[in-house]
């Protein structure tokens, strides 16, 4: 019977797709088990670092011989943290980029602002890579672990009370900064910091004292990965 067959009970050995450039320039792609790629590692070392021809891996198998280039695809975002390998290392895709940020352009009075949460709210996004910045809520979503770097500018408007703005995550303040100037029309409460972030945590920023009653128009918000945990 054609095709692969299991033993009940067992699963399957994980396998990685494979990208090959042939020497006249086509693509083809196909999958080999993982378990295979891993036993021939120090043999591709090897040939990649001018071993002389017939080398063999460390179990004397018979080499896999690839021509062209070679392309290990991965998820950049996955739905779980690697556990590693055989060989004790994980592999993680370097595309998986992440960034946003978002603008206040009109000067409305903070009705749409909630009594409640205080968030802060942005109508306008200039950028939204990987769209994990949810304009409605003005949330952003973090879609794996790894560094973060936000920052912010709240701008109130003819308005003489001292404001808070901090920079939440899950709920708890990271940043804070403060504006009160009593003598100016504008001014801006700024600030900007590092954070570390699981998949799945949420940062916004939320008003924790004072009013912008006169509008927050000209504010920003942004972030972006660092880089991953």
């Amino acid at each position: 019977m054609g095709g692969r067959t299991t033993l009940k009970g067992l699963k399957p050995e994980p396998q990685i797709r494979i990208r090959t450039m042939n020497p006249s320039g086509s693509v083809s792609q196909g999958r080999v088990e993982l378990g295979r790629l891993l036993s021939v590692a120090p043999l591709l070392l090897l040939l990649l670092l001018g071993a002389p021809p017939g080398s063999r891996g460390q179990n004397d198998t018979e080499p896999i011989v690839l021509e062209g280039k070679c392309l290990v695809v991965c998820d950049s975002t996955p739905s779980s943290e690697p556990s590693g390998n055989a060989l004790g290392m994980s592999v993680r895709s370097g595309t998986g980029r992440v960034a946003f940020s978002a603008t206040r352009q009109t000067n409305h009075e903070p009705t749409d602002m909630s009594n409640r949460t205080m968030i802060i709210y942005f109508d306008h996004i200039l950028v939204n890579v990987g769209n994990h910045f949810e304009q409605d809520s003005s949330v952003f979503l973090a879609p794996r672990r790894g560094v973060y770097s936000f920052n912010f500018h709240v701008v109130k408007a003819y308005n003489r009370q001292t404001i808070q703005v901090s920079l939440m995550l899950n709920g708890w303040p990271m940043v804070s900064a403060f504006a009160g100037d009593q003598d100016v029309t504008r001014e801006a409460a700024t600030n900007a910091g590092l954070v570390i972030m699981e998949r799945g945590d949420k940062a916004y920023l939320k008003l924790e004292k004072g009013n912008l009653m006169g509008g927050w128009k000209y504010s920003t918000f942004s972030g972006f990965l660092v880089f991953p945990l």
